[in-house]
């Protein structure tokens, strides 16, 4: 490849290319024509002389070449782009692009429709897109920029990942309004152990996992739960405690969040529970990019709003 006559613009194209897997889909975050995608692909194979794609379905999969060049096209963009950037001269009201946010649906009930305001009146061409939380994978999808920030809690990180602590999320019991099991208690009271332990439990659990930190507390203290049923979205567990007599250990947040309209009871666990911090983490190669940097900055203040502690 001669390098005095490749065209730089190319990397853009192909970096978008990775990112959307189409070349309908890169034509629009890049605005513009399919055809021009195209064509610049073309380019790029003549100038590579590698195929860079095939075609799997409706997917563009890289080839064994293309997948080595991934990392280092993202990176040298980003490098580019701090290089020509002031932080002071970013304007959300003309900034265009796409941040990825990977967390439960937690946030979707807590965080998006809150973002979502925001950004329409100051950023209205920006796309915040909030994608699936996959455990033990959190890290690699931001390794390989498929999310720019994931609201996880917090554990012990790599050198590589930067982190904001965000607020506390302490879990409570929420059982439907006409649940037999719990008439004779009060709200936010305490529900006595044994009863927690007997009654049909269902958990919030991605992989289907049978435990959870609920688990891990009672076994402390010799004790275990009924685990009736596993939801892999928390918005899921709180219908299924709506129609049903099954209860449920969930943040506190969303279980104020449903009470009304769920018609929803909430009870202290019986047993000690450690209250959960939220931490923001992104890859440190992000620290400095304005468009990010100002992103995580509206995602952060609106977490922090949702800091919660239990009535004593």
């Amino acid at each position: 490849m001669n390098f005095a006559t490749f065209d730089l613009n190319l990397l853009r194209v192909l970096d978008a290319l990775f990112r959307e897997g189409s070349t309908v889909k890169a034509s629009a975050r890049l605005g513009l024509s399919q055809p021009a995608v195209s064509s610049s692909l073309s380019r790029l194979r003549h100038a590579l002389d590698d195929p860079l794609f095939v075609r799997q379905g409706n997917r563009l999969v890289p080839t064994d070449f293309a997948e080595n060049l991934r990392h280092g096209v993202q990176d040298e963009l980003n490098r580019i782009e701090l290089l020509l950037s002031k932080a002071d001269a970013f304007d959300p009201e003309k900034a265009e692009g796409h941040f990825k946010i990977s967390g439960s649906d937690f946030f979707a009930e807590l965080l998006m429709p809150n973002l979502g305001d925001l950004l329409t009146r100051t950023a209205p061409k920006v796309r915040a897109q909030l994608v699936d939380l996959v455990p033990d994978d959190y890290l690699a999808s931001l390794e390989r920029y498929d999310a720019d920030l994931a609201l996880i809690p917090d554990c012990d990180l790599p050198s590589w990942i930067s982190r904001e602590p965000l607020f506390r999320s302490p879990f409570v019991v929420i059982a439907r309004g006409s649940n037999p099991g719990v008439a004779d208690l009060e709200d936010f009271s305490e529900i006595p152990i044994d009863r927690f332990c007997a009654m049909p439990h269902v958990l919030f659990s991605p992989e289907g996992q049978l435990s959870a930190m609920g688990d891990a507390a009672l076994a402390k203290i010799g004790r275990s739960r009924n685990v009736a049923m596993t939801v892999q979205v928390f918005s899921g567990v709180c219908r299924v405690v709506r129609g049903s007599d099954l209860i449920a250990l969930i943040p506190a947040q969303l279980a104020v969040e449903f009470k009304n309209s769920y018609d929803l009871r909430i009870f202290k666990a019986p047993m000690p529970m450690d209250v959960v911090q939220i931490v923001g983490i992104w890859h440190s190669r992000s620290d400095n990019a304005p468009f990010a940097r100002w992103m995580r900055q509206q995602v952060f203040d609106l977490c922090r709003s949702m800091d919660m502690a239990l009535p004593t």
